[in-house]
């Protein structure tokens, strides 16, 4: 009875955290992560190179690069239990960083979903550079 009882525990954590493994690859479209770094004390985290981010951006982004989150984590700390959208070109990238923040206990963090150009493409609104 004991082993049943420890190998259903076992099942629903493995469930949960497969399910948050999953939703950081999923993430969410652009049209909700706009609406997400809307609400007052959200981010929108850009983790793509500065040349990247000087050539087209959100205007409301803040850059942290992929290779340099996990260094700049204080940085961030305001947003541990805040939601944080994160975006990168295509969404590989941010998809890493949202796994990272999530190892390190950020709560609400979700990948935007195509990037920097399915924002764009979406006419939400970006600056660029001239």
């Amino acid at each position: 009875m004991r082993t049943k009882i420890i190998i259903g525990v076992a099942a629903v954590l493995g469930f949960a955290l497969l399910s948050q493994q999953l939703s950081a690859s999923q993430g969410v479209d652009v049209k909700q992560a706009h609406s997400m770094v809307a609400q007052p004390g959200a981010l929108l985290l850009d983790v793509r190179e500065p040349v990247e981010y000087a050539a087209i951006h959100a205007p409301s982004a803040k850059l942290i690069p992929l290779g340099e989150v996990g260094l700049r984590l204080k940085e961030l700390e305001a947003y541990k239990d805040k939601p944080v959208a994160v975006i990168c070109r295509s969404g590989r990238r941010s998809a890493k960083a949202v796994a990272l923040l999530q190892e390190a206990g950020f709560t609400q963090v979700s990948n935007v979903q195509g990037g920097i150009q399915a924002w764009e493409q979406a006419g939400l609104e970006v600056t660029k550079q001239q």
